[in-house]
């Protein structure tokens, strides 16, 4: 489609939030690091639209960052014009989902076809600097379901940003039947930026029997199980996963959960029987995992109970999204 055929339409780009269960080796005796564990979102994730326009202006939540990543990007890629983008929905800012990568991406694909061009998610991500040390927020945006990938050779300046995120190595769907419970916590925030960095700088290194055991744990255990939609093993294999991450992380967190209101949540749906709960990356968000959507409404309900009064928290129930973003053009020529 060339460019003139475009000057009077829209797109619009739909990602999708993410959980991240945790990296699997910060070891690197192999030859790599890091490897992540982690699922798209349904139902809850960024949308913004985007028309043709002389300069770059961004309205809506995260604005003044999504401006930032389209002057960048509007550099990287040579676009000729700006566009007006309109953000009508966000995922929450370093609470755990992937907001900044999921945005990046979003914008990026707007502009770009916006002008004609057509780039994945992974060149975007590259000119963006993002998804240095995981490759769940590329793949979540490209194709969705749980998705783990395979980290970075050991050597690479990832501060530097980016230059090759990690590949993705397997995906497989997550059952319809299952539910996730989003436990928010808008009063904290998660590391982010230059806290981040200066984390993963004191954190020492997996031992080798750590990062053998939390590989053998995904492969062994959660994607058999997964493959298999056995509800129970893939929930037990999470909350071990996430247990031995957050206790690693916890002396540059503050704890296993960094939001004592989520973890005071996930302590009572685990004494009711949840096997299958965590934080999200750095948090604050925390999730539980239930096998079916009545399981969790009650769930839900009662927590919802429970939490008048106390810690404002905020509950979202959602599936697991089985694909990638969604684009849509719309032409806006009038009829004739």
């Amino acid at each position: 489609m060339s460019i003139e055929s475009m000057e009077k339409r829209e797109i619009s780009v739909t990602a999708p939030a993410r959980l991240h269960f945790g990296f699997l080796d910060l070891n690197g005796a192999l030859g790599r690091r890091f490897g992540s564990f982690g699922l798209a979102l349904e139902g809850f994730g960024t949308r913004l639209t985007a028309s043709k326009a002389p300069t770059l202006t961004v309205s809506g939540p995260g604005a003044e960052r999504a401006a930032r990543y389209g002057e960048r990007l509007g550099k990287a890629f040579g676009l000729p014009g700006g566009a007006h983008v309109t953000i009508s929905r966000a995922i929450p800012e370093h609470a755990g989902l992937g907001s900044g990568t999921q945005l990046g991406l979003a914008v990026g694909a707007a502009l770009t076809r916006l002008y004609g061009l057509e780039a994945d998610g992974v060149t975007i991500a590259r000119a963006l600097g993002r998804g240095a040390r995981s490759g769940i927020g590329i793949g979540v945006f490209e194709v969705g379901g749980v998705l783990l990938d395979g980290g970075n050779p050991v050597g690479e300046n990832l501060d530097k940003g980016g230059d090759r995120p990690p590949p993705v190595i397997s995906r497989l769907p997550f059952p319809d039947d299952w539910r996730i419970l989003l436990i928010l916590d808008p009063a904290n925030c998660g590391l982010h930026g230059p806290g981040e960095v200066k984390a993963f700088g004191e954190l020492p290194p997996y031992s080798d029997e750590l990062s053998g055991r939390l590989c053998r744990l995904v492969v062994m255990k959660a994607l058999p199980a997964l493959a298999e939609q056995n509800f129970a093993a893939f929930s037990q294999a999470v909350t071990e996963l996430q247990n031995a991450v957050g206790d690693h992380f916890a002396p540059v967190q503050g704890g296993r959960y960094v939001s004592p209101a989520v973890a005071e949540t996930l302590e009572t749906l685990a004494s009711q029987g949840v096997a299958g709960y965590g934080q999200s990356s750095w948090g604050p968000t925390g999730f539980a995992l239930f096998a079916t959507r009545q399981e969790a409404e009650k769930a839900l309900e009662t927590l919802g109970a429970k939490s008048k009064g106390d810690a404002p928290l905020e509950f979202v129930l959602c599936r697991g999204r089985n694909q990638g973003c969604l684009i849509e053009t719309r032409d806006l020529s009038p009829i004739s």
